[in-house]
């Protein structure tokens, strides 16, 4: 096999709040074991990739987040390049796209309704049982502390719904709050690696003070190995390979994902992940040979 020559483009800095850092250092690990394994690499950010006119290499990896770079990657693979995560897999993590996956492909979800904002309609916060909701935007990740927010009562609710309007977010999906340990995880399908762990354990969260709405970790319980398998489920129904994502356990053991993103920071596990994630792009693309 001749040496690979791949293109990677880097995520844009405004879509990793509060990761700038551990977005960076993720990519920069991948870069070094695939240049270790004897791959060149180019390397471009979102901005670069979208300006440049054509695109010369057949293999890409890519966390870019920007839609309008999405699209091209889409446009990439449909012209026969081979790009992980794929840009599809990428647009069906956005929150709505997500919820509608996931739900579809019976992962365990919790009940959740997907709304206009300009118009949610009567029944918005119908059949969400609980103790409070949370409302998501439905068109991108949470780039704001905002864009996800948790709220007590319905009236509260459509509030929020306005201001997405008035942000120009088309549509929301407002879930019901979940009872139990936030449970974090990073993941790489096709391979063994699974790593999980609880954020509030290490301080560890975009937005700590999610940790007064969640409450307290008590440490449930819960059949790891069966998470792992919903998880790798998820990124299959997705279309992606590099995920990471957020689990509600029970004390009952049962869990339900809560939130699934296209290759995070691996930020706990980075130097453990990073040539599990190297392999992967390698196998991907030399299947594509």
């Amino acid at each position: 096999m001749n040496k690979l020559n791949l293109l990677g483009v880097k995520r844009g800095s405004k879509f990793s709040p509060n990761h700038i850092g551990n977005d960076e250092a993720i990519f920069n690990l991948t870069i070094a074991e695939l240049e270790r394994i004897g791959c060149r690499i180019d390397v471009l950010s979102e901005k670069e990739f979208l300006l440049k006119p054509s695109i010369d290499q057949q293999y890409i990896f890519s966390m870019a987040r920007e839609k309008n770079v999405v699209e091209k990657l889409k446009t990439c693979e449909l012209g026969g390049k081979t790009v992980i995560n794929s840009g599809f897999g990428i647009d069906n993590c956005f929150r709505t796209n997500m919820t509608k996956g996931l739900v579809r492909n019976n992962i365990p979800y919790p009940k959740s309704n997907i709304v206009s904002t300009a118009e949610p309609g009567s029944k918005a916060f119908e059949d969400l049982q609980g103790k409070g909701f949370w409302i998501k935007r439905g068109d991108f990740h949470a780039i704001h502390k905002e864009d996800v927010t948790f709220v007590e009562t319905e009236e509260q609710g459509r509030y929020i719904l306005q201001e997405f309007n008035l942000r120009g977010i088309p549509d929301a999906v407002i879930s019901q709050n979940l009872l139990g340990d936030l449970v974090k995880f990073y993941g790489i399908r096709g391979t063994g690696f699974f790593y999980l762990f609880y954020p509030y354990d290490h301080n560890h969260h975009k937005y700590a003070e999610y940790e007064k709405i969640n409450g307290a970790t008590f440490h449930h319980s819960f059949d790891k190995d069966k998470l792992k398998s919903a998880a790798d489920a998820s990124a299959s129904a997705l279309n992606i390979y590099i995920y990471g994502g957020d689990a509600i356990v029970g004390k009952n053991g049962d869990f339900h994902i809560i939130d699934f993103n296209d290759w995070p920071s691996f930020a706990p596990c980075r130097e453990i992940a990073a040539p599990f994630i190297a392999q992967c792009l390698l196998d991907n693309f030399i299947i594509n040979e």
